[in-house]
């Protein structure tokens, strides 16, 4: 298997100043690339990186906090720093136009 995945989401809403935002975060990675690095498919290693670098953030106190508490918890940018640069897996995000 050749070429690159994209894993997306799209949110439309109201940023923090109340005026409507959409804004799309996305993050590709190439099979080549995978397959070189790690062995596995870029599919399952994009599936699989995520929750490796919750774990980091956890056991370095990055993110810390008691009880059952879900990734919208903890602050974004430390994780997406993370993956771009402790394992070179760039992400974009994209502000549109909220359609008519």
């Amino acid at each position: 298997m050749h070429g690159k995945t994209c894993a997306g989401l799209w949110v439309t809403g109201a940023g923090k100043d109340g005026q409507p935002r959409s804004t799309y975060l996305y993050h590709v990675v190439d099979n080549d690339w995978s397959m070189q690095e790690y062995g596995h498919q870029c599919v399952v290693w994009q599936t699989a990186v995520n929750p490796v670098v919750a774990l980091e953030l956890l056991a370095t106190g990055v993110w810390s906090g008691a009880g059952v508490l879900g990734p919208e918890a903890f602050d974004s940018v430390p994780f997406l720093e993370l993956l771009r640069d402790g394992y070179d897996s760039p992400w974009g995000q994209d502000e549109r136009p909220i359609p008519a």
